[in-house]
């Protein structure tokens, strides 16, 4: 029996990545949910006056936070029975797209990382655009990955409408 431990390759992460955007873009939620850590800290900071990010989710505002795993299945749910503001139909159609893609550090079971994204979003003949970087803890000790720390970067100055969670 071998004792190594089995180290996660960057093709591994991307590959993970690249899947959940999948889920997004195909608006399978509950499988998406799938990817996240029931810990999972999921967080976008807001842009302050001084265009400095905000720093504490739990005394400054957010454009969205979730201590925990809980907050996303309720938006899940708000979305699948039309009580999201950000979503209505005609449903939104999106797609993501992930590059530079970099490992930060390794622990014995977590892995740091960062990349960079866009994601284009179709709804009522118009196309937008969002893009950022995100900073992620990847959970590597159990069989599957599992994101357990998300904070995502919006770039954009201007924003047409509410921001949800298939828009990042």
């Amino acid at each position: 029996m071998n004792n190594e431990l089995i180290k996660t390759t960057r093709q591994d992460v991307e590959d993970f990545l690249y899947q959940e955007s999948r889920l997004l873009d195909e608006r399978r939620f509950e499988e998406w949910l799938d990817c996240y850590h029931p810990d999972v800290e999921y967080w976008m900071p807001a842009w302050d006056d001084n265009d400095e990010l905000t720093a504490d989710p739990q005394s400054e505002i957010s454009l969205i936070y979730y201590p925990n795993r809980s907050g996303l299945e309720d938006r899940v749910f708000r979305i699948r029975t039309e009580r999201s503001s950000a979503t209505s139909i005609p449903e939104p159609r999106t797609g993501h797209n992930i590059t530079n893609v970099q490992i930060l550090e390794r622990r014995e079971n977590e892995i740091d990382l960062v990349y960079n994204w866009i994601t284009y979003y179709y709804r009522y003949q118009t196309t937008d655009h969002y893009f950022g970087s995100t900073y992620l803890t990847v959970d590597t000790s159990e069989s599957r990955l599992l994101i357990k720390k998300k904070k995502i970067i919006l770039k954009n100055d201007y924003i047409h409408h509410v921001i949800d969670i298939y828009h990042l």
